[in-house]
């Protein structure tokens, strides 16, 4: 079976007010908080004036606060 390209590494994203384009390929990103993979149909979390994804809203608040 063949994987398609970037399975298994993290992609490089450009995080843009409604979106996000996509730089390398790969099928996930990594939390800029916890370290944590978030896979990319499931990432909703992100800043853009930081270009950071966070895994979970809490964490995202918790960045935006700056605690």
């Amino acid at each position: 079976m063949l994987m398609s390209q970037g399975a298994g590494r993290p992609a490089r994203l450009r995080f843009l007010d409604n979106g996000f384009r996509l730089l390398s390929p790969g099928d996930h990103v990594v939390c800029a908080v916890s370290g944590a993979p978030i896979p990319l149909d499931h990432l909703r979390y992100w800043s853009v004036a930081r270009q950071e994804a966070y895994a979970t809203p809490e964490i995202a608040t918790r960045a935006a606060l700056g605690q």
